[in-house]
């Protein structure tokens, strides 16, 4: 490679680095000011304030807050990293996406390990890049699944407050209070929305929005359902518990049967891929004569079509939802 082209390259990719930095700081400012805007506005004043957004002429925003304002993008995220636990904000995980984007498609094309620039640069620079947002996903699910497992206790806590004499949203005060993450987190977050005056209806759904399981929102509804027929809500609680941790045993004897194929379906989807790299160390150049041949690329095309084919078939096969 001559200097030329390294030059090139260094401020073609220092001019993406610049433009995902440009982007992001105006997406925290426009971020920012959407907070003190909540903030400043009372919570009796959502109506007057979406009018004034309507009445707003949209030639006075700016192109990419209009982007913004329109897209459910940003919402999505701040869900996403919300239910995960992580104390990032939306712009975080895209400057990290974007970044990691760059630098993986970088190092793709410089090093070429699958033998042709092309397939290099893509593979890489998803695999960078969509690694922060993997890792969001993975936080998410280990909180939730945490969360669930919890809740059982959580419904037997509340049932015996409530048995002991104790009110309702005492009873939730105390189990934020006296119970581990996340749970007691989410628990705590329910309390004091409906404490600072926010009635028990809306508290609760925006407590299941929170933590978005089926069974929060069965306890949610029976919650609600007993607040507009009456009823013992102790007795409900714990019937749901036992409900819960049936279910669990349930699930418990679904993937000890079905661990065998889970196990075959990883084996299978990464020994090629394995395979690819072992063969690059041993002959570099075979998969880059093959990409150059036109039947060796539409094998390789092939090959990738049903590696991914395979993997999502195998993977519907040993999901078993219980």
């Amino acid at each position: 490679m001559t200097p030329i082209v390294g030059t090139i390259i260094f401020l073609v990719i220092f001019a993406i680095i610049m433009i995902a930095v440009g982007l992001a700081s105006r997406f925290v400012e426009l971020q920012a000011r959407k907070q003190v805007k909540t903030i400043l506005n009372p919570v009796t004043s959502e109506e007057e304030s979406l009018q004034a957004s309507i009445l707003m002429d949209p030639e006075e925003r700016d192109p990419l807050e209009n982007l913004l304002q329109r897209s459910d993008i940003p919402n999505r995220l701040q869900n996403l990293l919300q239910q995960s636990g992580l104390q990032w904000s939306p712009s975080h995980l895209v400057v990290a996406t974007l970044l990691g984007s760059v630098v993986g498609a970088t190092l793709g094309w410089w090093l070429q390990p699958l033998g042709f620039a092309l397939a290099s640069t893509l593979f890489f620079g998803f695999l960078l890049g969509g690694a922060p947002f993997f890792y969001v996903r993975f936080k998410r699910s280990k909180r939730m699944a945490a969360f669930e497992e919890q809740l059982p206790e959580a419904l037997d806590f509340l049932a015996r407050s409530m048995r002991a004499g104790h009110a309702f949203s005492i009873s939730l005060e105390m189990l934020g209070a006296e119970s581990p993450d996340p749970i007691g987190q989410e628990f705590r977050a329910l309390f004091a929305e409906q404490n600072l005056g926010a009635p028990i209806d809306v508290a609760l759904e925006n407590f299941s929005k929170r933590v978005p399981l089926l069974d929060v929102r069965l306890f949610v509804s029976s919650v609600l359902l007993q607040r507009q027929t009456g009823g013992n809500l102790s007795e409900v609680l714990s019937r749901l518990a036992y409900l819960i941790r049936e279910r669990f045993r349930l699930r418990g004897q679904v993937k000890a049967a079905s661990a065998h194929g889970r196990l075959t379906s990883r084996v299978l989807t990464a020994l090629p891929i394995v395979m690819v790299f072992a063969l690059q160390a041993v002959a570099p150049g075979y998969l880059g004569e093959m990409a150059k041949d036109p039947d060796g690329r539409w094998l390789i095309a092939g090959a990738l079509m049903g590696q991914i084919i395979g993997y999502l078939i195998m993977k519907r096969i040993v999901d078993i939802k219980v």
